[in-house]
């Protein structure tokens, strides 16, 4: 009899309690941390947030993604290592850190491996890199999807850079990376490193010619005041990986897997259609100020660059990955 009682109550009170609104442990969703190094502005911040809205909804609410902007769990470095270590579940890093795991990866983000955006995104949504993607698990992590990080391009003060000819004798500033001056040097220019600090000065002063980038970077940081000529040679489109901890995915249900699987994958085609907003907007806002933007023929470039792609793709697997991404343009 007291049992029975001691089990009305315990019911009573779970009821109570559900019609309250209280959540008991067991039911309390799983949280997800995600680093991320730009601000809550950002095309992929956006996107990530609603791919973590949609995991919350398709599972019931057995998952919370937290994102934590602006480097708040350090640099892309530092996140990608807690993420190995189970420290946090989820990370938004760039290319080239996981090319120093795998150099297979360094075919995604080549010079002119890609004819444009739309390409760009053919690739990371045709399913072609999903086993390039997985074979980090023995690392630690998983390469859910790729998000674009924009076309780099050039810019330049007295006048536009449209051929290679153009680009004779222009120094222009590149990230510290020996493939990136390859890369200046087959486009006709030269390739100056420089830390992103120092370009607007030293194109104002005549060290540099110009710098090249995308171009809400180019209109965040005012480069069109030194620069106002942006020509969209669209060299270089290096992506950033959305990376999770192989030992939290696995501990999973394959069922929750699946699904965070499909929706990362899915964030992807929302992704560029948000940073391909934000690029329109920042070309209205450098054009305004003065900047003019032209478009190019672009294949004499490529061609210039073919061999260097050939020099970059030393093993077999690398090579085919190379002829699977050019059968998609």
């Amino acid at each position: 009899m007291l049992m029975n009682k001691s089990l009305k109550i315990a019911t009573l009170a779970a009821v109570v309690g559900s019609a309250l609104g209280f959540s008991s442990l067991v039911s309390a969703a799983t949280e997800i941390k995600a680093a991320f190094n730009q601000s809550d502005k950002h095309p992929q911040y956006q996107a990530l947030q609603e791919f973590g809205q949609k995991l919350s909804q398709e599972t019931d609410g057995r998952y919370k993604l937290t994102i934590y902007p602006n480097e708040l769990l350090g640099d892309q470095r530092a996140a990608l290592e807690l993420v190995q270590n189970g420290a946090i579940q989820m990370a938004v890093v760039a290319n080239p850190l996981v090319e120093n795991y795998d150099k297979t990866f360094r075919m995604i983000g080549m010079p002119y491996v890609y004819s444009g955006p739309s390409h760009q995104e053919k690739v990371f949504t045709s399913g072609v890199l999903d086993d390039l993607f997985a074979s980090t698990q023995r690392f630690g992590f998983e390469v859910l999807t790729a998000y674009t990080a924009g076309a780099r391009s050039m810019y330049t003060k007295g006048a536009p850079t449209e051929t290679i000819a153009d680009m004779k004798g222009k120094k222009i500033r590149v990230m510290q990376s020996d493939t990136m001056i390859k890369m200046l040097s087959c486009m006709g220019g030269t390739g100056v490193p420089m830390s992103q600090g120092e370009v607007y000065t030293a194109v104002q002063q005549g060290v540099l010619d110009g710098a090249e980038n995308n171009e809400i970077t180019y209109a965040d940081l005012k480069q069109y005041e030194v620069a106002p000529y942006f020509t969209a040679t669209r060299h270089l489109m290096v992506p950033d990986l959305v990376v999770i901890s192989s030992y939290f995915i696995n501990s999973m249900p394959k069922e929750d897997q699946a699904t965070l699987r499909r929706l990362a994958k899915e964030s992807t085609p929302n992704e560029f259609k948000l940073w391909n907003a934000q690029i329109e907007q920042a070309k209205a806002l450098a054009s305004s100020k003065g900047a003019t933007f032209t478009e190019v023929d672009i294949t004499p470039f490529q061609q210039s660059c073919q061999q260097l792609q050939s020099d970059l793709a030393e093993t077999a697997a690398q090579k085919t990955l190379l002829e699977k991404i050019a059968a998609l343009q």
